[in-house]
């Protein structure tokens, strides 16, 4: 009969927040494993230290942890399958095997890889211990979350701007594995507009524990065994924050402000850091039905959606909640700045509410996303033209497109078609035709980054104004424009 195999998790550092099992199973083994650094030192050992006698002890030696090397992977693979082989003899010998983790097995813990290489052969049980994203609320005595918000555990190893953008959509959070990665995940955070929110923790529940705001600590001082916290904002919503004390004010009245932000075209890696932002620190979100259904639901904020041709009366709405001390954020697709929100708040704004305070998010343009496509149409000098006559008279949509049609410039047309509007590609299409080749390409892109998405290049001679409604945008190529392959246009940055 073989041994069993146990994963247990022996918590944060102080042996008292051991689990019960815990201690049974280690006093109890045939052979206790932990993993270690080259100096032999593991914490998950001094842990159980004072409940280990006669137990062999199997010291699994990490052959690299944070230097360089040429296959980092390949080493590690290479030292867990030999750790798992060693584990293996012992459990074919029947002696019962527990394999240490600090914090909890299975979070971001090591035995995770033996289990997976072992637990196909061996009996075994996983149980489970107090892990230190638990100790570090508990050492700065901050709920992590309360209600119905969102805790996000994130790797401090990702890019900064990937971690910005998580910190800045989610509710509270715990940034693990620090020490080399403090500084990237410091510039997160204030990208992200979290710092302020941010706490250290360090060595939690031992003797060594520290607690300090993050942005006050020295990166040099850094170790691994720390973690950032994002605490719940629940409790700090009902007391005035430093924030809010210190918002402009105004003809003796605090005012909010208006954000208006850019989503993207559509898929949410698109979403900068500094729009997400945005989005987590608004109150109020603002925008049509269509485009404020991408925002996350957040409990803490009031959702305004509205009809798509309102922009006036939805800029003086968000406008009018600013003025009242709302933190307001009004949503765009694409960029707020390319035949969006912002004109219009920026309007209203400047006309009637000269004292709230407004800002513009960029975003990725469609008119980017739907080239991004095909390669590099916009490669030169271009033009973006609407062709929605809804707001400007044809005749000058008529003039601009031969005037940019004459400059030989590539052309990004935005709203070319709607229910309502269905003759406009055929006469934009005609016209330019005077001026371009037949066989110009022309990018035919319809809802990007969305769950319909088809990308499409066609000669203009071709292009079926039928085929084209308002999720569509085109981009009509230059006469320098080149079309080498199927689904790959560029424009070069040379003339002639």
């Amino acid at each position: 009969m073989t041994g069993t195999l146990y994963g247990v998790g022996v918590g944060p550092g102080d042996p008292s927040l051991m689990t019960v099992r815990a201690v049974d199973l280690v006093r109890a083994a045939d052979v206790v494993a932990y993993h270690c650094a080259r100096h032999g030192r593991s914490n998950a050992r001094a842990i159980v230290a004072q409940h280990l006698g006669t137990q062999v002890e199997e010291q699994l030696t990490y052959p690299v942890t944070t230097e360089s090397t040429d296959d980092y992977q390949g080493a590690l693979d290479a030292f867990y399958a030999e750790a798992a082989a060693r584990l293996a003899a012992h459990l074919d010998a029947g002696r019962d095997v527990v394999v240490i983790a600090e914090g909890d097995p299975f979070f971001y813990g090591s035995y995770m890889h033996l289990h997976k290489r072992l637990a196909d052969r061996y009996p075994t049980e996983v149980v489970p211990g107090v892990t230190s994203v638990a100790a570090a609320a508990a050492a700065l005595g901050r709920p992590l979350v309360e209600r119905d918000e969102v805790l996000t555990v994130l790797p401090g190893t990702l890019p900064p701007d990937e971690l910005a953008a998580r910190l800045a959509a989610t509710d509270a959070a715990a940034v693990m594995k620090l020490g080399r990665t403090f500084t990237g995940v410091r510039a997160a955070l204030a990208t992200s507009g979290r710092l302020d929110e941010a706490h250290y923790v360090e060595r939690a529940s031992t003797e060594a524990q520290r607690t300090a705001p993050l942005a006050d600590v020295d990166p040099a001082s850094v170790p691994y065994f720390s973690v950032a916290v994002v605490p719940s904002r629940v409790h700090a919503d009902t007391t005035p924050t430093a924030r809010e004390e210190t918002a402009a004010v105004i003809a003796g009245r605090a005012v909010g402000e208006v954000v208006v932000v850019g989503l993207g075209p559509g898929a949410r890696d698109r979403l900068t850091p500094e729009a997400a932002a945005a989005l987590a620190a608004a109150e109020d979100v603002v925008g049509y039905t269509t485009y404020t259904a991408r925002v996350p639901p957040n409990p803490r904020q009031r959702v305004h959606g509205s009809d798509n041709k309102v922009e006036s009366e939805r800029a003086a709405f968000a406008l009018d909640l600013a003025r009242g001390g709302r933190r307001v954020a009004v949503v765009s697709s694409g960029d707020p700045g390319v035949f969006a929100m912002a004109s219009a708040v920026v309007e209203v704004a400047a006309a009637d509410y000269p004292d709230v305070p407004v800002r513009v998010v960029p975003g990725v343009s469609a008119a980017q996303a739907v080239a991004a496509r095909v390669g590099a149409p916009l490669g030169h000098d271009y033009a973006m033209i609407s062709l929605s006559d809804r707001l400007k008279p044809w005749d000058v949509v008529e003039r601009r497109l031969a005037a940019v049609a004459d400059a030989d410039m590539a052309i990004a047309l935005y709203n070319p078609a709607s229910r309502s509007r269905t003759w406009q590609v055929e006469a934009a299409r005609d016209l330019l035709l005077k001026y371009r080749d037949p066989a110009t390409p022309v990018v035919v892109g319809r809802d990007v980054d969305g769950p319909e998405e088809t990308v499409r290049v066609v000669r203009l001679a071709d292009l079926v104004p039928a085929e084209v409604d308002m999720r569509t945008l085109l981009i009509v190529g230059a006469s320098t424009s080149r079309w080498p392959a199927p689904g790959t246009v560029y424009t070069p940055r040379r003339y002639g």
